[in-house]
């Protein structure tokens, strides 16, 4: 099973607008393990981005000014993520965007929904945590997942992250192997611990004065 976890930065908040993505983060799961596989890149949006933008991701318009077009890295996005499954925390915002910008090359390129399937962390969560802030910032809490290089956000490390709280989501598993079996370390170069969360507690049963008197009857007769 092949997923790609995603995420975008963008000039503002509604391509109806006008405004563009500026920087494209994917990292590959293949079977619930890392390949090591990923996409990146930043993205000349041929626009201004919006202040509060800037405040958000931190990318400024000089950065991008040297940066491909979108009609220059579309080809290549689209071969990276064809056929896998999508993991985006709030889909309907990074798929649209992502509609917008194939529309807007004018290559007759297909919609998201044509080349990949979508699943989205946030409905997920909220049913899973109903009336609970279900950010990724709130998971990565609930799910004791380490945020702390998220200064601002950006679109590769947060799939890095979102890739750690959506396996946490759908069946705890939480080290991010590497697919060729190589073991995540920490740069002490120590075996990362795995962290367990809701351990329960287990009922110790004692055996009986009758259980003891039976268990010796059995080992008698062998």
């Amino acid at each position: 099973m092949r997923q790609i976890v995603l995420d975008t930065e963008t000039t503002g908040i509604d391509p109806k607008q006008g405004h563009r993505i500026i920087e494209i983060g994917c990292v590959e799961l293949v079977n619930r393990k890392l390949t090591g596989e990923t996409f990146h890149v930043y993205v000349n949006p041929e626009r201004e981005i919006e202040q509060e933008a800037i405040d958000v991701h931190g990318i400024t318009n000089e950065y991008l000014v040297d940066k491909p077009k979108f009609t220059e890295i579309a080809s290549d996005f689209i071969d990276f993520i064809k056929g896998a499954e999508l993991i985006i925390h709030n889909a309907p915002f990074d798929v649209g965007f992502m509609d917008h910008e194939f529309a807007l090359t004018r290559q007759n390129l297909p919609k998201t929904s044509d080349i990949c399937a979508v699943l989205d962390t946030l409905v997920m969560a909220r049913r899973m945590r109903p009336g609970q802030k279900n950010n990724l910032d709130a998971l990565c809490k609930y799910y004791n997942v380490d945020n702390s290089r998220r200064t601002y956000h950006g679109a590769l490390l947060d799939s890095e992250i979102l890739a750690e709280v959506y396996l946490y989501m759908t069946g705890g598993q939480t080290k991010l192997s590497l697919a060729s079996g190589q073991e995540e370390t920490n740069s002490d170069g120590m075996e990362t611990v795995i962290k367990l969360n809701a351990v329960p507690v287990l009922k110790v049963i004692k055996a009986t004065a009758d259980d003891i008197e039976k268990e010796k009857a059995i080992f008698n007769m062998q």
